[in-house]
């Protein structure tokens, strides 16, 4: 009995120590706010998926549009398997919202998530749960014990101690709030939109399009298939109505890899028509004009808009989602910048 009450207390203390010392040093991150804001409060939208949807979807511009609350959850790193025990914390905490819009990033589908800090920025976050536990059992127990018995571990402890203060603040006054969060090259907003400051597209390097990859159906993982089925099954026994997105990218991306996406989206159209969700891809056929395709519109090649595009294209989207397609408006390239496309796609093609 002695023994057993010296192991409690040893085992109390070295508890208390971890959780002091995470509660110190692992720094207040975005995802902490976006998270507590989806179980703080019911919306009518929340829109799920990776870095492209975050940069690219102003929440208060579509709300603008289409009337309907909405905040933004996308976030770079977010695999399908974050997108359901998202979706499931919600549903357990009261605050699933009316409708889900999915941006599915289809290089999150080719690739199994990474370890450490990918899961850490979800898994941390998450207030005590049963979507929490669930979501430890299934996705974070078998990686890096480091991963989740000392979260601060992923962080370099220099930038710890330099924001321990502003950490600690936080934490301590549950300041949720979104100052402090930004950098100069992209700002945070309290509704989960982090948008990005214009560049000089002049200075993007044609050969970084060789860098990108664009996976055809057959790269696919079985595992990223089957969390995404248990969202959708998800949604359905919930009432959530659920939308597939692609949102668009610069024309000369989308031509360097033609082929890989035609092959996507006849995938993607057949699976989500069998599954009964709503897809839309901005670089479809059907849909291209629908989009802004401009280079000068991005930050980069692989489809992050700048603040301006973001919010003309967010209030596209919600015309999109909720208008007759006449009113949806239509983007067109000048001969300038198709001109400056083709230049681009020759220097790539070398």
């Amino acid at each position: 009995m002695r023994n057993f009450k010296r192991f409690a207390v040893i085992t109390a203390v070295v508890a208390a120590v971890l959780l002091l010392l995470d509660f110190i040093l692992y720094p207040c991150t975005f995802i902490r706010n976006d998270i507590h804001a989806v179980t703080s409060a019911k919306y009518d939208d929340v829109y799920l998926g990776t870095s492209h949807g975050k940069m690219n979807i102003d929440p208060a511009e579509t709300e603008a549009v289409n009337g309907r609350t909405a905040h933004n959850l996308c976030v770079g790193g977010e695999y399908a398997v974050d997108v359901y025990f998202l979706t499931r914390l919600m549903i357990e905490k009261g605050t699933a919202p009316q409708r889900i819009i999915y941006e599915v990033s289809p290089d999150y589908f080719i690739t199994e998530k990474e370890e450490g800090n990918n899961y850490l920025l979800f898994y941390h976050e998450f207030p005590v749960s049963r979507a929490k536990l669930d979501y430890f059992r299934e996705a974070v127990s078998s990686k890096n014990f480091r991963t989740w018995f000392f979260p601060w571990y992923e962080y370099p402890l220099s930038y710890e101690l330099q924001k321990m203060k502003e950490t600690v603040s936080r934490k301590w006054n549950k300041d949720f709030s979104a100052a402090g969060m930004g950098t100069e090259k992209q700002i945070y907003h309290e509704n989960g939109y982090i948008e990005r400051t214009p560049i000089d597209t002049a200075a993007l390097d044609p050969d970084s399009l060789k860098k990108l990859y664009i996976p055809y159906p057959e790269d696919l993982m079985p595992v990223n298939m089957e969390y995404l089925e248990c969202l959708i099954d998800l949604c359905k026994d919930h009432q959530i109505e659920l939308i597939a997105l692609i949102p668009p990218i610069p024309k000369v991306t989308y031509d360097y890899f033609q082929d890989g996406h035609a092959a996507l989206d006849a995938f993607f159209s057949k699976y989500f028509d069998e599954k009964g969700v709503r897809f839309i891809n901005f670089n479809s056929e059907e849909m291209f004009s629908y989009g802004t395709h401009t280079l000068e519109d991005y930050v980069d090649l692989d489809g992050h808009m700048n603040g301006e595009a973001a919010r003309a294209f967010s209030a596209q989207l919600a015309r999109v989602l909720d208008r007759p397609q006449e009113e949806w408006a239509v983007w067109e390239l000048s001969e300038e910048n198709e001109t400056e496309d083709d230049d681009w796609e020759e220097d790539a093609l070398g």
